[in-house]
């Protein structure tokens, strides 16, 4: 026996969306054996775009009976029965959470006419139900009103149910293990079956190809399979806009946290909220002007010449200059953390000998400065991280040049490296940001420094990588 089920709701967010109309077809699998349609009082205000769709406004429900009044009439009418919908995982979490909400469980076994249609009459355009019932001959009355949609959901249904191979799809989707209920309607199951338990990012796509959702994971399967179970508002539109699943094998974690910033970066998914924001790199540089004296500056990367050190807000380019300022003596106007002055007058730096009164030669005043720029290059370091890489046969690395994310790259264990030019053959280039420094500073705190080697010539000459 199945249940066919549509309701109409105020379209808030998932656990706010209320039900203000509901409408059940108990269904025997040839003929509809009793109906419960009703309004329902949602309890609060009906935003006005609900109402342009449906024609339900405050004053049609305002008489209405609540979800509470029609509770036994809902859970008597579906028990024993399977929950059909049109996209049933919306309908059914919505009536299941409004239940809920009232300390009465709803558990039944659910039907999926979007997938039970890809399935079984597949190469349509459009699985939506007004576009399939008209391609299909279907009537359909009263769109977006409950006993409309639900009339005719039990059409198609019936359709379906006796569409050549149907028994066995049936009993395919009602098995527990074939996850043919948890899966978004639109999503076909062999995109989520090829996705394998191995590290790497996921893209999940919409109908029209569209990256709308980047993610990482140590086990892929796992992790998207997760998406599916979340019930909160933001994953519950994330799959219901979901057509398409595709994936990059990343080896392990590091690789995969990586190759995730990146990709972020270059799509800015509609459903990624972090990392998306453009972060302006900043760097501090050295000139000299025309009186001689060698200055310490910073600016925008772009318009800083052969930046000495790197950073990501100007914040952290002041602090900076501040301490080299005070630990080799220089005076702050001419590292440009007072502009405009004469002479220097820093709250926190008194370190200043003269340059700027003319109490200090220059040549003396250079020295330091140069001494402040070794140190800076003196800080750079080139490293590597070796890491699993995506089979028994690969090993994957990552390259850090000056003490900067560089990229990463995939060699085989038997590849011969002669030189270090060999190495950077690999080296797939990539940006660094401040959430690639995060993840490589995080990585090398967790780690052992066994998986860190310095770039050594003679270990490539010996073809150990």
């Amino acid at each position: 026996m199945y249940c066919i089920v549509d309701i109409e709701t105020t379209g808030n967010s998932i656990k706010g969306n209320k039900i203000t109309e509901i409408s059940i077809f108990k269904y025997d699998g040839h003929d509809i054996v009793d109906e419960f349609t009703s309004l329902v009082n949602p309890e609060c205000e009906i935003p006005y775009f609900i109402t342009r769709l449906t024609g339900i406004d405050n004053d049609t429900v305002r008489n209405a009976p609540t979800i509470d009044a029609i509770a036994d009439s809902i859970l008597k009418i579906t028990e024993g029965t399977i929950f059909v919908a049109h996209s049933v995982n919306f309908d059914y979490n919505i009536i299941k959470n409004e239940l809920r909400n009232i300390g009465r469980d709803f558990i039944r076994k659910k039907l999926c006419t979007v997938r039970l249609s890809r399935k079984l009459i597949p190469g349509y355009h459009s699985y939506s139900l007004g576009k399939l019932c008209s391609a299909l001959g279907i009537p359909l009355t009263d769109r977006h009103r409950a006993r409309g949609d639900a009339h005719a959901t039990t059409l198609l249904f019936g359709k379906l149910l006796r569409t050549e191979g149907a028994d066995k799809v049936f009993k395919m989707f009602l098995n527990a293990r074939s996850q043919e209920s948890t899966l978004p309607a639109s999503l076909p199951r062999e995109a989520f079956e090829k996705i394998p338990a191995t590290p790497g990012v996921y893209y999940f796509k919409d109908a029209k190809g569209k990256i709308i959702y980047i993610g990482k994971a140590l086990n892929l399967k796992k992790r998207v399979l997760g998406h599916f179970y979340d019930k909160s508002t933001k994953e519950v539109r994330l799959c219901a806009e979901t057509a398409d699943i595709a994936f990059e094998l990343s080896g392990n974690d590091l690789m995969a946290l990586l190759m995730e910033s990146a990709a972020i970066k270059h799509h800015y998914p509609a459903y990624n909220r972090a990392q998306k924001k453009r972060i302006q790199p900043y760097g501090v540089f050295a000139y000299e002007d025309r009186s001689g004296i060698v200055h310490l500056a910073f600016n925008k990367l772009k318009m800083a010449p052969n930046a000495l050190v790197t950073f990501y807000n100007p914040t952290d380019c002041r602090l900076y200059l501040e301490q080299i300022c005070s630990r080799f003596g220089l005076c702050p106007k001419y590292c440009h953390l007072q502009e405009n002055v004469k002479t220097c007058s820093h709250f926190r730096i008194e370190s200043c000998e003269g340059i700027c009164r003319d109490s200090e030669p220059v040549s003396e005043y250079n020295a330091k400065v140069t001494l402040a720029i070794e140190c800076m290059g003196s800080e750079k370091e080139d490293f590597i991280i070796k890491e699993k890489g995506r089979h028994i046969d690969e090993e994957t690395f990552v390259l850090v040049r000056n003490n900067v994310y560089s990229g990463y790259g995939f060699i085989e264990k038997e590849a011969v490296l002669n030189s270090f030019a060999d190495l950077e053959a690999f080296v797939i280039p990539q940006k660094n940001t401040v959430e690639t420094e995060s993840i490589i500073k995080s990585y090398l705190n967790r780690n052992p420094t066994k998986k860190i080697r310095t770039l050594d010539e003679r270990q490539l000459e010996e073809n150990r990588f």
